[in-house]
């Protein structure tokens, strides 16, 4: 069974930081790209950050130089680090294989809520 295994999640105030972990199945890390991404309540899922197989990384305009994602290819783990958080980034965080066609992915994992509250 495949598994997606999101942690570290958490109540945080505004800008304070969480460290995200995701650990995927060798089947889904090996070889992919992958993201971040993250849902809000009433809100459609977003794309939030993707790191590419050799470690290039790419993210969404409202989380560049407060969010870094890295990878562990040894322990097939993606990360999240998250500093300066706001209250607008509370949402269910999810990783995933990234490809352009993401959005109609049928399998995610539970997700880890990150709420930022005082």
């Amino acid at each position: 069974q495949v598994q997606l295994v999101e942690s570290g999640g958490g109540l945080v105030q505004p800008g304070g930081s969480l460290r995200l972990s995701c650990a995927a199945p060798a089947i889904i890390f090996s070889g992919s790209n992958m993201g971040w991404y993250r849902q809000a309540p009433g809100k459609q899922r977003e794309l939030v950050a993707v790191i590419a197989v050799g470690g290039s990384t790419n993210y969404a305009d409202g989380v560049k130089g407060r969010f870094t994602i890295s990878r562990d290819n040894a322990k097939n783990t993606v990360y999240l680090q998250m500093n300066s958080l706001r209250p607008e980034d509370t949402a269910v965080y999810y990783c995933n294989e990234y490809t352009p066609r993401w959005a109609k992915f049928a399998y995610w994992g539970q997700g880890t809520q990150v709420t930022v509250s005082s």
